[in-house]
C-alpha cells in the first residue's frame, strides 16, 4: 500500500507540474496582472482599436481604389447601358471629394 500511495503521489506531482506548465505558457499570471490594471488595459485596448481602425481605413480605400479602376476601364469597353451607369457614378465619386 505504501507503494501505491507513493506512486499516486508521484503521478499527482507530475500532473500539478504539466498544469503548472501549461499555465505558464498560456501566461495567465500576465493575463490576470493585465485585469488587475485597469490603466494599462484601458491603454492596451485603445491601442488595439486604433489599429484595427486604421487597418479597416487603409484596406477600404484600396479597395475602393481597385473598384474604381475597374469600372473606369468598363466604361472604355462602351457598353450601352452599363457605361452611362459608371460614368455617372465616377462623377458623382470625383465631385465629393
Amino acid at each position: 500500500m505504501i507503494n501505491m500511495k507513493d506512486t499516486s503521489n508521484k503521478l499527482l506531482e507530475e500532473k500539478l507540474e504539466q498544469i503548472a506548465l501549461k499555465l505558464e505558457k498560456m501566461k495567465i499570471a500576465e493575463y490576470i496582472e493585465l485585469l488587475n490594471n485597469p490603466k494599462r488595459l484601458l491603454w492596451v485596448n485603445f491601442i488595439a482599436g486604433l489599429a484595427r481602425g486604421l487597418g479597416t481605413a487603409i484596406g477600404l480605400t484600396i479597395l475602393f481604389a481597385i473598384v474604381l479602376y475597374i469600372l473606369q476601364r468598363l466604361i472604355l469597353l462602351n457598353l450601352p447601358l452599363i457605361s452611362d451607369f459608371i460614368a455617372y457614378l465616377i462623377q458623382l465619386v470625383k465631385a465629393n471629394t
